[in-house]
């Protein structure tokens, strides 16, 4: 994503680029934290990364709707944002259901 966001017109790469970038370092940040965390908070972290995925996708449509981005890229970005949601959907999944006991 890195290198499609180099390529945005200049305007929007230090706009939508950069919120792009920051929700994608903090997501990775969050789930450098799940390692760290008892199993009681690792909900919490799962939800923050969840909601930036979330973001993820919007800023992609915007990206797509105003041409700023092909439709290569973005159903490219877009499985990749899938794959990683499946992945914390299982998590999610599996925590919530740790949780309650």
């Amino acid at each position: 994503m890195l290198q499609v966001i180099f390529k945005l017109p200049r305007t929007e790469k230090f706009s939508i680029g950069t919120e792009y970038k920051k929700s994608m370092y903090e997501m990775v940040e969050n789930i450098l934290i799940i390692s760290k965390v008892n199993d009681k908070n690792i909900m919490t972290y799962l939800n923050k990364i969840d909601a930036e995925l979330s973001l993820q996708r919007i800023y992609l449509r915007i990206m797509k709707k105003n041409k700023w981005i092909d439709e290569k890229k973005f159903k490219v970005a877009m499985e990749q944002i899938y794959e990683i949601g499946k992945i914390l959907g299982g998590l999610i999944k599996y925590y919530a259901k740790n949780n309650t006991k």
